[in-house]
């Protein structure tokens, strides 16, 4: 079942010139339905009838938490037969993380399977449905950091309910709890300090915005010329993060 913004898209691309097999391959549509819509763009009225309506997330806590492990290592892709495969990259170092991200999907969609697709040195938790697109309105193509990624009203009032989750989420995918040390006065001194690594300008920015509600202190490191670093070493900040995040596992 696609909607009408979906079969626009691939019209408009085949308006521009476009073969029907590349078009075919790029959206994941079939040939048959392109042809068809080309006389009648609508979904018939007993299609419409059937197609179950997008519902809001079964469990928002955990919604919260995927939305964090989405934006920074997820990724959303056509099915040739219609609906979405949702991934989540998660390194073979973090079985714990594997657990739980499988068991949020599962807590956001009862009813869609989730499996895992065993890679070169990570694990990809997949799971296969007809409302991902709906679940995760930032997917689009090309790579997040190359284009706007915005929180649509609902997703904020979720963050806004479960911003510990959110940036859970978000440390679990392009973070880490690493042991930091100096030396003063000849002596050494060692510290934990979490880090939150990411290209994207936007994503950043709902993570210090996030934390910055939450009462954590933070701080950007640039990699040469690029703030790609949310930085948070403060004692007391590192406390509360140690208090409802905690290293991976």
């Amino acid at each position: 079942m696609y909607d009408i913004a979906t079969r626009m898209h691939a019209l408009n691309l085949l308006a521009d010139g476009r073969s029907m097999n590349s078009v075919s391959k790029e959206t994941g549509i079939s040939r048959a339905a392109l042809r068809a819509w080309k006389s009648r763009v609508e979904p018939l009225p007993r299609l419409l009838a059937s197609a179950l309506p997008c519902a809001a997330p079964t469990d928002s806590a955990s919604y919260a938490y995927l939305l964090g492990l989405y934006l920074g290592d997820g990724c959303i892709s056509p099915h040739p037969r219609g609906g979405h495969h949702l991934r989540i990259a998660c390194a073979d170092a973090w079985p714990g993380l594997i657990e739980l991200c499988r068991s949020a999907i599962k807590a956001v969609r009862p009813d869609d399977k989730v499996y895992l697709l065993q890679k070169q040195g990570c694990v990809a938790v997949t799971s296969y449905g007809r409302h991902w697109t709906c679940m995760f309105p930032q997917h689009g193509p090309g790579k997040k950091h190359e284009r706007r990624i915005v929180l649509d009203g609902w997703q904020q009032e979720i963050v806004d309910a479960h911003p510990w989750e959110f940036v859970r989420g978000l440390i679990h995918s392009d973070g880490c709890r690493i042991t930091n040390w100096t030396v003063r006065n000849g002596k050494r001194y060692e510290y934990p300090r979490y880090f939150f690594t990411n290209k994207s300008d936007d994503i950043r920015k709902l993570c210090t915005d996030t934390l910055t509600a939450l009462g954590v202190e933070w701080t950007i490191l640039a990699r040469g010329s690029d703030p790609f670093n949310v930085s948070v070493a403060r004692k007391a900040s590192v406390a509360l993060m140690d208090a409802h995040i905690g290293p991976k596992y």
